[in-house]
């Protein structure tokens, strides 16, 4: 990945207060060309959340490869999107008498003796749960940004500060990104966003949802974006979000003629588990002026 020169200095860890820096923001222009942001990777073509997805999303020139990070019982980040093991790995095999397979029960090393892959295809039977460390490395390796979302981070404690200390030790991913193309932390939990937008307040953040439009000049203060199911995505609610200074990239789209109808909508990116689909619809398709 081609990465700036500068890098921004390491944000101080807070592990306790509640963060109230708000987000310095000018009123959100819609984009001429639209985000392409791989959902778990290329989840439709590969198993989700592995690096055979990550790496087939990369390929398919996604600006940004969204992935889901949890924590283990040893308190290692890995990259999986349930909170239990079970429809994505044979852990039912492996661990009979484990029930209910939650991610936070497992060490790491009992969750990468998983088969993560013939779920999906047989082709990629053997394929594992891979790490953030992992994830990061290979994105590294590409011109592709990051979209991570924290999954369920009220299950684990710390978890702000353990991925804001990985990104902290990599200072190509702290970079100012205004257009978002390099680093997003989102999350439903929204509480988590706004403490996170504390831990490093270059890093661009977004929660998942659509907050009322009553909501929105708060969720402003911390957020620099809004990822709302696509249903949400109406012109009038697309024209809220950058009224108050964010972006918006709804989720998660797969039919050529929706994508159509949100980049006509002026939506900033869209989240596909089918981004060469949604590359040529981006390439072919242009806002309304």
């Amino acid at each position: 990945m081609l990465h700036r020169v500068a890098a921004v200095a390491a944000a101080t860890l807070l592990t306790t207060m509640t963060v109230t820096t708000a987000v310095t923001a000018a009123p959100a222009e819609p984009t001429a060309t639209v985000t392409n942001i791989a959902h778990r990777g290329a989840s439709a073509y590969a198993p989700e959340n592995t690096l055979d997805a990550v790496r087939l999303g990369a390929e398919m020139q996604a600006d940004l490869v969204e992935i889901d990070v949890q924590q283990t019982k040893d308190e290692q980040l890995v990259v999986i999107h349930d909170t239990t093991l079970s429809r994505t790995t044979d852990v039912e095999q492996k661990f009979p008498d484990r029930a209910p397979w939650r991610v936070a029960d497992f060490t790491l090393e009992e969750i990468r003796t998983l088969d993560a892959g013939s779920w999906k295809d047989p082709r990629y039977t053997g394929a594992t749960v891979p790490t953030f460390t992992e994830v990061l490395d290979e994105l590294e390796r590409t011109a592709s940004g990051l979209l991570l979302e924290a999954k369920a981070p009220e299950l684990y404690p710390g978890i702000a500060e353990r991925i804001a200390g990985e990104l902290q030790q990599r200072p190509q991913w702290m970079q100012p990104d205004p257009l978002a193309q390099h680093l997003v932390v989102q999350s439903f939990n929204w509480d988590f966003i706004r403490h996170f937008h504390g831990l490093l307040p270059a890093v661009q953040v977004g929660v998942l949802g659509a907050p009322t439009t009553d909501q929105l000049a708060e969720v402003a203060t911390y957020s620099n974006q809004v990822n709302p199911h696509h249903s949400a995505a109406t012109p009038e609610y697309v024209a809220a979000v950058h009224e108050h200074g964010m972006r918006i990239n709804p989720y998660t789209v797969n039919d050529p003629a929706l994508m159509r109808a949100l980049i006509a909508n002026r939506v900033d990116g869209i989240i596909s588990d089918r981004p060469d689909v949604l590359r040529e619809e981006i390439r072919n398709t242009r806002p309304a002026a």
